[in-house]
C-alpha cells in the first residue's frame, strides 16, 4: 500500500487568542466555545494528498469515499504527483473512481508536477491568490479551495459562504432556525473578524460535536 506522507498534526498558533477575541465580541461564541474544551482545528497530510482526497470524496458518502481512497492509494508505491501520472486509467477506474475523477486527479498531479502550483510561495500569498491557483485545477471549485485554506493552510479568516453546514449553523444559532441568506451570514460574521475560520469551525461543532478532519 502506498504510504501517505506522514506529517505531524499541526495546531494553529493563533487559536487561543482567536477564542478569547470571539468570546468577547459574539454572544453565541461566548456560549459555544467553552463547550468543546481544548479541541481545535488541526492540519494533517501534505498539499497534494489533501486535494486528492477532496476530489475522491466529491458527491459520494464519507464511507464510500474512504473505501475508494483506500483502494486508490494501494496503486502507487508512494502517493506523489509523478507516481499518480504513471498510473493506468483502467487501474484507477477499477479502484472505484469515475472517469471524470480520474481526469481531475491527473490534472491535479500535472499542476503539481509541472510547478504550476506555487506551494513554496503560499506562505507569502493572500487567500484569494491561492484560491485563484487552486480553482484553475479541474474538479476544484471555490468551496474546496476554501476548505483547503482552513484545514491545510490554517488561514485564520476564511468565511466559506457556499458551505451548507455554516449556513445551517448560523440559522440555528443566530436566527432560531429561520432561513438565512448569504448577506445575513456575512453580517453575522462581521463580529468574527479577523478569525472567521475559527468561528466557522465552532459553528460546525454546534451541528456535529466530532471535529471535521480534512
Amino acid at each position: 500500500m502506498a504510504k501517505e506522507p506522514a506529517v505531524r498534526a499541526m495546531v494553529p498558533p493563533y487559536w487561543e487568542e482567536a477564542c478569547r477575541h470571539l468570546m468577547k465580541k459574539d454572544r453565541v461564541m461566548k456560549r459555544l466555545i467553552p463547550q468543546f474544551g481544548d479541541a481545535c482545528l488541526q492540519s494533517r497530510g501534505d498539499a497534494f494528498t489533501t486535494l486528492a482526497r477532496s476530489i475522491v470524496g466529491q458527491q459520494i458518502s464519507v464511507k464510500a469515499a474512504q473505501t475508494v481512497w483506500d483502494r486508490f492509494i494501494e496503486l502507487p508505491r508512494r502517493l506523489t504527483p509523478s507516481a499518480v501520472l504513471k498510473l493506468k486509467v483502467d487501474d484507477m477506474r477499477a479502484a472505484g473512481l469515475s472517469a471524470r475523477k480520474v481526469e481531475y486527479l491527473v490534472d491535479l498531479a500535472l499542476h503539481f508536477d509541472s510547478g504550476a502550483i506555487h506551494v513554496a510561495q503560499w506562505d507569502g500569498m493572500d487567500d484569494e491568490a491561492i484560491i485563484a491557483e487552486l480553482v484553475a485545477i479541474r474538479g476544484i471549485g471555490r468551496w474546496t479551495a476554501e476548505m483547503f485554506l482552513i484545514f491545510y493552510l490554517m488561514r485564520p479568516n476564511v468565511l466559506p459562504l457556499d458551505d451548507v453546514g455554516l449556513i445551517t449553523g448560523i440559522s440555528q444559532s443566530y436566527f432560531s432556525g429561520e432561513p438565512v441568506s448569504r448577506s445575513d451570514a456575512r453580517e453575522v460574521a462581521q463580529a468574527w473578524q479577523p478569525y472567521s475560520s475559527v468561528a466557522t469551525w465552532y459553528i460546525w461543532r454546534s451541528l456535529d460535536p466530532l471535529p471535521v478532519a480534512y
